[in-house]
């Protein structure tokens, strides 16, 4: 008896010695598929991605709902190359813009704030549910604030939600997520992409940043 409560004692130590959770880095390498709404229902967004940290590569596949419209965004971010093309696939035509911004990798800032820790599902059976942490925090440089949800294992981004001035909170909710990229072409530019010239208006585009600024520049 002596033997098994010592044997028991062992097993929860860990977890009665946990520290709590740390600011943390998402996997270099990412794919998965994500869905951005808005709190003033104006825009919904479903996404294909593909995230490369190490080569600072981005490229989101977007099917767009906004103002009862619905359509396409392809778009490649080259972040070495300071360019953003989007892409016309079944046309074969690819026009190019100036990416003005520093790549800004997936992550939990380190000034961010632990709101706590929860289990998503349930936590009645192994298996049935995912330990994760939730974050909050002031965006840079303004006084909007975010909250993110990551995994307590891996990083792994579940959901961010931003504050906007022109539409409320906007919610981005990620999900069959794989560590890698599946379709390493997917980062790669077409054929017809790179002889593209940069488009005659990009003085008067937003650079793309960040997941966000991606989604609302394209409104």
């Amino acid at each position: 008896m002596r033997n098994l409560v010592l044997l028991l004692l062992s097993l929860l130590a860990p977890i009665c010695l946990a520290q709590k959770p740390y600011p943390c880095s998402s996997p270099p390498l990412l794919t998965g598929a994500l869905t951005v709404s808005s709190q003033n229902e104006k825009f919904y967004y479903y996404a294909q991605y593909w995230y490369d940290a190490m080569g600072k590569r981005f490229r989101i596949k977007e099917t767009v709902l906004y103002e009862n419209k619905t359509f396409s965004v392809d778009a490649l971010l080259l972040y070495r190359e300071h360019a953003m093309f989007m892409i016309d696939a079944p046309n074969h035509n690819c026009t190019k813009q100036a990416l003005k911004t520093d790549f800004e990798p997936l992550r939990i800032p380190e000034d961010a704030t632990l709101m706590g820790q929860a289990i998503l599902g349930s936590s009645s059976g192994p298996g049935q549910g995912l330990l994760v942490n939730s974050w909050w925090g002031t965006q840079p440089n303004s006084t909007d604030k975010y909250m993110m949800t990551v995994t307590e294992f891996g990083c792994i981004p579940v959901y961010t939600a931003y504050q906007t001035a022109d539409y409320g909170w906007v919610a981005v909710s990620f999900f069959d997520n794989v560590i890698g990229i599946t379709d390493p072409m997917q980062l790669i530019r077409p054929d017809f992409c790179p002889k593209a010239e940069m488009s005659a208006d990009d003085g008067d585009q937003p650079p793309a940043a960040d997941f966000l600024s991606l989604f609302l520049k394209r409104n």
